[in-house]
């Protein structure tokens, strides 16, 4: 799952207007999407239902995260 949460942030800070290092930040994405794609979770029989759900809780617990502070 970490993995996921850093994938997310990544994606995040990519899609900011006026981003710089855009290169690196696209290369770490690349190598984060490969170790969430091939994670032993992802074996299972419906990947597509599981990672959109997988993507839900994180975001959801980054929102919670943000709110608190």
């Amino acid at each position: 799952m970490s993995a996921q949460r850093s994938w997310a942030a990544t994606y995040e800070v990519l899609a900011r207007p006026g981003t710089t290092a855009t290169t690196r930040l696209r290369g770490r994405l690349l190598r984060l999407s490969t170790a969430v794609y091939f994670h032993p979770y992802w074996a299972r029989p419906r990947p597509a239902a599981g990672r959109a759900e997988l993507v839900a809780l994180v975001r959801a617990e980054r929102e919670q995260t943000r709110s608190a502070a």
